[in-house]
């Protein structure tokens, strides 16, 4: 079976929103396009070579393909990335008809059909951007591990990672770095629930038993 792995650039606000340049998603009046490129270092480029030297296939929404498509779609075989980009399959989870016409492009209809895609033989699927997936992702228990970099940036506004609708979870740390420039560099798995427990007194005071009452009666 196929692993289902995020490769995310994130702020520290956890906005992954057009790490890449300004015009590389300014919807939302998002002004900040293009915050993470005066970051990079030898590390921070080791740990990327190390993810995209496994064979892989890509699993993009409809936006980040369109970025994808009109970028590295143009580079020719002489750039690396964009070689293997071209030459690997690219799966386009999207409810829409607009064509796909980069090469080995294929349009994926549902999570059912994700399901099965996965199940196949075949390299891991690596996501790259594509923020609205990852809600849809976690709650089907697809995401199988998160490559992340987090920027020392708050950027305020912007699409995230974890958006609206992604269910609780706990995540473990597999893997860890940090690069010249402060980002941190990090892998998680998914670890099951998120662990509950409790720092208060044995006995709740007299005034945390009226803050409680005031919680249910709307009133704090």
């Amino acid at each position: 079976m196929r692993k289902i792995i995020g490769g995310v650039f994130q702020s520290l606000d956890g906005v992954i929103q057009a790490p890449g340049g300004p015009e590389e998603d300014p919807t939302g009046s998002f002004k900040y396009g293009g915050w993470s490129t005066s970051f990079w270092d030898e590390r921070m480029n080791a740990a990327m070579g190390a993810v995209f030297d496994q064979p892989f296939d890509l699993l993009l929404g409809r936006r980040t393909y369109d970025i994808f498509a009109a970028h590295w779609g143009y580079l020719g075989d002489s750039d690396p990335i964009a070689a293997s980009f071209t030459k690997c399959a690219k799966y386009v989870l999207t409810h829409g008809d607009q064509s796909l016409d980069w090469k080995n492009s294929h349009r994926v209809s549902s999570m059912e059909e994700l399901k099965k895609i996965k199940s196949a033989e075949g390299p891991d699927l690596l996501i790259q951007g594509s923020s609205t997936l990852y809600p849809a992702l976690f709650a089907e228990s697809l995401i199988d591990r998160l490559f992340v970099m987090t920027f020392p940036v708050v950027l305020g506004k912007g699409k995230r990672l974890f958006g609206e609708g992604t269910p609780g979870g706990r995540l473990k740390m597999v893997q860890s770095d940090i690069s010249s420039t402060g980002v941190i560099i990090a892998t998680y798995e998914p670890d099951g629930k998120v662990p509950i427990g409790d720092f208060g007194l044995s006995k709740p005071s007299p005034a945390e038993l009226q803050r409680r009452e005031k919680i249910k009666k709307g009133q704090w």
